[in-house]
């Protein structure tokens, strides 16, 4: 299937992160950015790929690693995306869970990430 294949792709714009898989069993718990890394690349189109991010990178907070990709610039910078779309993907230090949350700066996706736990532990 090709990024414009995949539902929800718009010609134009970054495509579609591919969705989360089904949880099979334990997931891996991160040690360190470079597994971090390597767990949310199954999270983003391949780096490089036609449509497909130029680098991913990994924001360590105190309970996660957040991972955000880098887009090529637009064609043309004047012009706003019609859907800004992407989302950022973060990997729990506790018990590697995955989650998905907007495609915020790190640190309002750090946030975000903060209340919902908080939300969720209530």
């Amino acid at each position: 299937m090709t990024d414009s294949d995949r539902p929800g792709s718009t010609p134009g714009l970054p495509p579609t992160p591919p969705p989360l898989p089904p949880r099979t069993g334990p997931q891996p718990v991160p040690t360190n950015e470079a597994e971090a890394l390597e767990i949310g690349r199954n999270h983003f189109p391949e780096v490089g790929s036609p449509g497909g991010p130029v680098a991913l990178y990994v924001h360590e907070f105190d309970i996660g690693y957040l991972i955000h990709a880098g887009w090529p610039p637009a064609e043309d910078p004047t012009v706003p995306p019609a859907d800004p779309g992407g989302s950022n993907v973060v990997i729990s230090k506790i018990d590697g869970e995955v989650t998905s949350l907007p495609n915020f700066p790190p640190e309002s996706a750090v946030e975000l990430y903060h209340d919902l736990r908080n939300r969720s532990a209530n």
